[in-house]
């Protein structure tokens, strides 16, 4: 566990030191981003938010108190969610919507116009056009058009951005024009007017004039505006955004406006059904009334009947009081007709019937009212719905059915008040037969009084109904009461600056690091010794920065990171040895392939044993590709050498040994001609001779083999080495390659002692990667922007 953390521990410094190496274009990225930022906060267009709160005002729910089941659903209002969903369906309608956009002509835009960024007037544009052709043609107009002031009266037209109405020598390309102007297009004409006062039109502004389809605005605003209730409530919460602060709020305030609008058009109608019915039979009425009227004056003329004599006071107040319930159950029958033919009239403007006409049956004024409730709500939901519908549907099925019940009712009605009329009568001409004896004239009037009473009754009533249904008209409220007018903080809600910036930081560190770690994920190579132990399990011995390439070769006296390095391998070296008795310490240095460091890291390891006055031998064993003498600065090449030793039994030993002309320690034997045969020739018997002899001549003996990677060569003669120096290249062998090549060797034990070395490590503090202060300069202080030790 605990060797776990370590490695979590060890990982996560590697991975933050890789960052931090390239904190330089990260902190670019970082500022570049937070430009960009800056910029889109300077030119992009803020979004504003305005807010208002109404109350639906629930006439029903108002009228009777709420049950304790309404009360634990959720709220006195609960009852009524569907109506409020309903409610909101309705403010969110195009038909609202169309009617605030054309009031407040939203569909009509001006921007003053730059090069970068257009900056929108609202009301206080310095110009206004108006149109000559129709609403219906211009609501429907997509048009931009661009003009230049030229002049307190004149200004330039142009038709398209691209003539360049910012260039002062282009000015002739565009019409000129003197304000009031009619301008003739392809949609008819229009004008443009100036403003006045402190919005006035100044010369040389630049002005754009954007025309929008409306039904392309209804959609915006649909999507702007977002309205919210909480279950159980009728308190409506509307919020706009917009581009404007000001036009949010004037669309909200509209908004409800024209809400209320359209509901007490709804209520109206149903009272102007009712007051049109009411008046086409007092028409009638006063019509018949009228001729009535005119046949008893005339009966009266033609008779004389200026005075009747008294008849029998009992037969005349019964025959009275007959009269006054035939006449009042007459009017009743007569209204019911009125009413049947209502309902079965089929050119009406309205499904809604009259109310309250005084048939005086609480049934039939129950379903009255309900009947006209539910066709007010159908034609409310078909304004922003279809016929096809569900609710539609069943709407009218309901309505229906009650027209039906309601048809049935009236007709029981009329049957028994026309039985109920006819016992009157019977009983009537009863009473009259008893009143043979008075003059026949005198009856006639009185038949003709009945007549005129009963539709002087009539009329009466009706004239008392309609002056009722004018005053409930002028009665009704509307239905949204305003809890909050729309108001706004005037504050931009998008973009935000502390949200753009935060953002831009994310950004900028996001993408450099994401592609930094993605180059990492994908990079295969070595670079430290993190990257070696952790896919090797072979002992590590060290690692060697990288210098320069003039600097192949440490001195004696040297402080700097490389030959520091060298020493500490060769304290390893010895540690790992220690349990050695031969005096000569054979170290073979090998790799996977070429061009790893293999005969640098020979050369530089046998003079830094031979600086502390140990005997060292370096053998040249690579007989392929032989470097040594040339990173030793020994250009004269020998005659003879390590191949010439093997294959010609006539050179002594003693005639390959070459003594280093400034290093009296160090002793090189280079490897001599290249031979065709090199594997064959290393299998010779006079390499174990070689060995044998120089073995209590010196106190280490460095040996540079081939490539292990790549030829047999060291493993002919790995069995002569005391511990083999693996090399591997920075940033200079594959990971994959280096697994299948280094690791089966050392579990099989083919190089005895075998260890790595990595070389060309790239230094990032100035000293060779233990943490160390050496360089050229050891006082040397740490800038400020060295992160990693």
């Amino acid at each position: 566990m605990h060797m776990k953390t370590n490695t979590s521990t060890i990982n996560l410094k590697q991975t933050l030191e890789l960052f931090l190496s390239y904190w330089k274009w990260i902190l670019l990225c970082v500022v570049i981003a937070i430009m960009l930022g800056f910029i889109h906060l300077r030119y992009a267009d803020y979004v504003y938010k305005a807010n208002a709160t109404i109350k639906i005002r629930d006439e029903e729910q108002s009228q009777k108190l709420p049950s304790l089941d309404d009360m634990q659903a959720g709220g006195l209002f609960s009852g009524g969610a569907d109506k409020i969903k309903d409610e909101i369906r309705v403010i969110k309608s195009r038909e609202i919507a169309e009617n605030i956009i054309k009031k407040l002509d939203l569909n009509i835009r001006y921007y003053s116009d730059g090069k970068i960024k257009e900056q929108e007037y609202y009301k206080n544009s310095p110009v206004k056009i108006n149109f000559f052709e129709s609403d219906s043609i211009i609501d429907k107009l997509t048009e931009v058009l661009f003009i230049k002031i030229k002049s307190p009266t004149q200004y330039y037209l142009f038709k398209d951005k691209e003539q360049s109405i910012f260039d002062e020598r282009k000015d002739n390309e565009g019409k000129l024009y003197d304000f009031g102007d009619k301008v003739e297009t392809s949609y008819g004409g229009f004008v443009i007017l100036p403003n006045s006062g402190k919005n006035a039109p100044t010369p040389g502004t630049n002005i754009k004039i954007s025309v929008i389809r409306i039904t392309k605005l209804v959609s915006q605003y649909a999507k702007n505006l977002t309205i919210s209730t909480e279950k159980g409530s009728s308190v409506i919460s509307l919020d706009m955004k917009d581009t404007v602060a000001k036009r949010a709020l004037d669309y909200l305030n509209e908004l409800i406006i024209e809400y209320n609008n359209d509901v007490l058009k709804d209520k109206e109608e149903i009272v102007q059904v009712t007051s049109d019915f009411i008046t086409n039979r007092l028409q009638k009425v006063s019509k018949e009334l009228e001729q009535v009227d005119y046949t008893a004056e005339e009966l009266q003329k033609r008779n004389n009947l200026t005075a009747l004599g008294a008849q029998a006071d009992l037969n005349l107040q019964t025959n009275k009081q007959l009269e006054s319930q035939i006449s009042s159950t007459s009017t009743n029958i007569q209204l019911i007709s009125f009413l049947q033919e209502e309902i079965q009239a089929e050119d009406r403007n309205s499904d809604m019937l009259p109310a309250d006409i005084g048939i005086g049956d609480a049934s039939t004024a129950q379903i009255i009212r309900s009947h006209n409730e539910f066709v007010a709500e159908r034609d409310r939901i078909l304004k922003n719905s279809s016929p096809t519908n569900p609710v539609v549907i069943n709407l009218n099925n309901q309505i229906n059915a009650l027209k039906s019940n309601l048809e049935q009712s009236l007709s029981n009605m009329k049957q028994t008040s026309e039985l109920t009329l006819n016992n009157l009568n019977k009983e009537n001409s009863r009473i009259r037969g008893q009143l043979y004896a008075a003059p026949t004239k005198a009856r006639q009037f009185r038949d003709i009084k009945r007549q005129q009473d009963i539709k002087e009754s009539l009329y009466l009533y009706l004239l008392e109904k309609r002056e009722e249904s004018a005053i409930r008209l002028g009665m009704y409220t509307p239905n949204a009461k305003i809890l909050e007018h729309a108001y706004s903080s005037y504050m931009p809600i998008s973009p935000t600056p502390s949200i753009v910036y935060l953002a831009s930081i994310i950004l900028g560190l996001m993408i450099p690091i994401g592609i930094i770690y993605l180059i990492d994920i994908l990079d295969s190579k070595l670079y430290n010794k993190n990257d070696l132990v952790s896919i090797l399990e072979i002992p590590y011995l060290g690692d060697i920065p990288k210098t320069s390439k003039k600097q192949k070769l440490i001195k004696q006296v040297d402080y700097s990171p490389k030959a520091e390095a060298f020493r500490i391998v060769r304290s390893n070296i010895d540690f790992m040895l220690k349990g050695v008795n031969k005096k000569a310490k054979r170290l073979f240095v090998t790799s996977t392939k070429a061009q790893e460091g293999k005969s640098h890291t020979s050369t530089n390891l046998a003079s830094s044993i031979s600086f502390s006055e140990k005997k060292v031998l370096l053998i040249e064993m690579d007989i392929r590709v032989p470097k040594i003498l040339k990173y030793l600065n020994l250009p004269d090449e020998p005659k003879v050498g390590l191949s010439d030793y093997i294959a010609d039994e006539s050179i002594k030993l003693t005639d390959i040994i070459l003594k280093h002309k400034d290093n009296e320690y160090l002793d090189i034997i280079p490897s001599g001609s290249i031979p065709p045969n090199p594997s064959e020739l290393l299998m010779s018997d006079r390499v174990e001779e070689l060995f044998k002899y120089v073995e209590n001549k010196y106190d280490y003996i460095v040996v540079d083999t081939s490539a292990v990677g790549l030829v047999s060569d060291t493993l002919l003669i790995s069995k002569f080495a005391d511990l083999f120096i693996y090399v591997v290249s920075a940033d200079g062998v594959d990971k994959r390659q280096l697994v299948h090549v280094a690791q089966p060797l050392f579990d099989k034990k083919r190089l005895p002692k075998m260890t790595m070395l990595l070389n060309g490590v790239k230094s990032k503090t100035g000293g060779y990667g233990y943490g160390y202060g050496y360089g050229n300069n050891p006082n040397r202080k740490k800038k400020w922007y060295n992160f990693s030790k």
